[in-house]
């Protein structure tokens, strides 16, 4: 006999009850009727009070069956009936929950009286229908490995009232047939939790056919992402008192009245609706900047949010946010070939971002993807509202699932691009040595540029005021990501959250970051001296103050001097960015709304 049977199981746990050791069994420690009372033995209400005693090291909680206890009372007062046939059907409910039982095999069938067995979180991937007692009332195989229920359809379980399959890898080649009423004529609650169907209209057609059904369990299956759940079901099934977790009211029953009728209603398909909004604690780049900046390059900064979601189709939700976008984002009338984008910190070129808010369609597939979005670039700001809300269309639901259960990374972005003034060559005014017409006389006679005239002079300054302006590629770096889950979707239709994430900081600010307020105090000095310096050969003085920054001075140890506020430690705080994000699935609550969507989608196509 195999050890991963179920049955093998159950006869090392009817072992481990030690009906035949003391206290229990016919032992010499029990007083016999008209017998000579030793010092060693124990009568009966003795017996069952070191069986019962929770203090007593005779006494066992079992877990696995309510009738294991009585059981080993019955050894305690009539133990002449603890035979293998009376042991097997005094059994009624039988609880193997993750023993690793892989095999339901025929020595189940000795337990004849038996009507609630359960066999969850184990790795049971087949059911012979043949092997089960048919007393059974309640057979419960959540969280095992069934892939099919081919083997479970039979008609020798009439009395069988719940049927419990959630967290299998069900859904597949028709598992829906083998759930009909010529089966099941009895069954009162059916658990299909965390299952993968996705043909929702299939599974209720022969969820109507079981005349008993009271309390069904779908959530967690692929086709309840859809937006017509529960509405479709609630409509299919008048027949069903509780839905899930809730109990069905009449008024909801009212509300989708007529759903199922709607022939034209595409049911198995998902409209996520995933919205970036305010964007706080990203560092201000002019504070970081190098205090001997020059007049150039002129840099630029702009910043973006990131995040990859599984769709087949996505479009911004409100066009008409694509003007705002346009006019907060950084002056972009310089152009620059999008496709070359140099990058830092590792993070890749996406070329299907989004970087100025169009409006994203994609051609329909059969399967669906993970792409890439991103929403417009933004100056700088304390706080920095994207408000980017996109619709995504969904039609591969268990892509969809899986997508869900793993989540994604929201990514905030910054983008510098360098500006330069334009080589001489390139600029369209003259060059050294080149001839213009003069416009007086009107003879078209050339002559070579004279630096020392006056008008020549007034022309060149104000080019040089406003040179025109060459970028270079733009550089990208993550600032931060931080990964969000969404397993909740799968349950639950709306997401809001809060995401918090730590600053990525380049090897120069880390470094920074690390000084110790001895090395600081050394730079303080060596830039003051500078300054000293600077001023006697200008004739004034800026001591203590450089480039309009007045330093606040403590005493360090050994009289050096720092910055008392800033370093007062040498501990480093890590500054947080906050992202406002959320998901929501679509939901038809009634069932006129799901019809003016399908009105709609009409006019639309």
């Amino acid at each position: 006999m195999s050890s991963n049977t179920v049955s093998a199981v159950l006869e090392k746990l009817i072992r481990l009850l030690c009906l035949t050791d003391f206290p229990c069994g016919r032992g010499s420690w029990r007083k016999s009727t008209g017998g000579i009372e030793g010092a060693e033995t124990e009568d009966t209400d003795a017996l069952l009070d070191l069986l019962n005693c929770p203090h007593s090291p005779w006494h066992h909680e079992v877990s696995w069956s309510p009738q294991a206890s009585g059981l080993r009372e019955v050894a305690v007062l009539s133990p002449e009936r603890l035979h293998k046939d009376f042991i097997y059907k005094y059994f009624k409910t039988l609880h193997i929950v993750d023993k690793g039982v892989s095999v339901v095999d025929k020595g189940l069938l000795k337990f004849s009286k038996l009507e609630d067995l359960v066999l969850s979180a184990n790795k049971i991937s087949e059911v012979p229908a043949d092997n089960l007692p048919r007393t059974l009332k309640v057979l419960e195989l959540h969280a095992n490995w069934l892939p099919h229920l081919i083997s479970l359809n039979s008609d020798k379980h009439p009395h069988l009232q719940h049927l419990g399959l959630s967290s299998n890898p069900l859904g597949h080649n028709g598992d829906s047939s083998n759930l009909s009423g010529r089966h099941w004529p009895q069954l009162v609650c059916l658990d299909l939790g965390d299952c993968e169907f996705q043909e929702q209209k299939a599974l209720l057609g022969d969820l109507k056919t079981l005349p008993c059904l009271k309390r069904l369990v779908l959530e967690g299956n692929p086709f309840t992402l859809a937006p017509s759940y529960p509405g479709l079901t609630v409509d299919s099934l008048p027949q069903l008192s509780c839905l899930d977790t809730t109990w069905i009211s009449f008024e909801q029953q009212q509300c989708f009245r007529g759903l199922a009728k709607m022939s034209d209603l595409i049911v198995d398909q998902v409209s996520a609706t995933v919205t970036v909004g305010r964007v706080k604690g990203i560092p201000d780049p002019l504070r970081s900047g190098n205090e001997k900046a020059t007049d150039f390059p002129v840099v630029t900064y702009s910043y973006f949010v990131s995040y990859e979601f599984f769709s087949h189709q996505s479009t911004v939700l409100n066009p008409s946010y694509t003007s705002f976008c346009h006019s907060s984002k950084v002056d972009n009338d310089l152009s620059f070939d999008s496709t070359h984008v140099a990058e830092d910190n590792s993070s890749d070129t996406d070329p299907q971002s989004d970087r100025k808010c169009q409006i994203e369609k994609s051609e329909p597939e059969t399967h669906g993807h993970v792409s890439r979005y991103s929403t417009c670039q933004l100056v700088w700001s304390e706080i920095m509202d994207f408000s980017d809300t996109r619709v995504h269309i969904i039609r591969d639901l268990a892509g969809l699932k899986k997508f869900l259960k793993g989540g994604f990374y929201l990514r905030i972005e910054e983008e510098k691009v360098l500006s330069w003034p334009a080589a001489a060559e390139d600029l369209p005014g003259a060059k050294p040595g080149q001839k213009v017409k003069e416009r007086k006389g009107g003879k078209g006679r050339d002559s070579p540029i004279k630096s020392g005239s006056t008008k020549e002079k007034s022309k060149d300054k104000k080019k040089k005021s406003v040179p025109e302006l060459v970028q270079d590629a733009p550089i990208r770096r993550n600032l931060g990501s931080v990964h969000v889950p969404l397993q909740s979707l799968i349950k639950v239709h709306k997401l809001h959250v809060i995401c918090e994430a730590e600053i990525l900081h380049t090897e120069s600010e880390v470094k920074a970051a690390h000084e110790t307020p001895q090395d600081l105090g050394k730079k303080i000095k060596e830039d003051k001296r500078k300054e000293d310096t600077e001023s006697k050969r200008r004739g004034g003085s800026s001591a203590g103050q450089k480039h309009g920054t007045v330093w606040s001075k403590g005493k360090g140890e050994g009289g050096r001097d720092y910055d008392e506020d800033a370093h007062a430690d040498n501990t480093v705080s890590v500054p947080l960015m906050t992202v406002e994000f959320s998901v929501e699935l679509e939901k038809w609550h009634s069932a006129s709304e799901a019809h003016q969507r399908l009105m709609f989608s009409q006019q639309m196509s």
